[in-house]
């Protein structure tokens, strides 16, 4: 299996509406956190989430979090 590319060493810390998201798995997205379709050459697919209220969210843009899309810290341990 491929790696994705690591969009960034941060999270994407965001005021999101309620309502269905894609974030961008392969890190390829020039619309990061959100997929823009440029999986397509890939193997990755968009993770689909859904937020029924209105909430901050810290979204994972280093591609390697546990708990996606959502970041668990883990670009702070990758080699830069």
């Amino acid at each position: 299996m491929s790696e994705p590319l690591i969009a960034a060493f941060h999270s994407a810390k965001l005021d999101l509406k309620a309502g269905t998201y894609f974030w961008c798995a392969c890190g390829r997205s020039t619309n990061q956190p959100f997929c823009d379709g440029s999986h397509k050459v890939t193997t990755f697919t968009p993770l689909k989430f859904e937020l029924a209220d209105d909430k901050k969210v810290s979204l994972c843009l280093c591609k390697h979090t546990k708990t996606p899309p959502y970041c668990d810290g883990t670009h702070k341990s990758l080699n830069k």
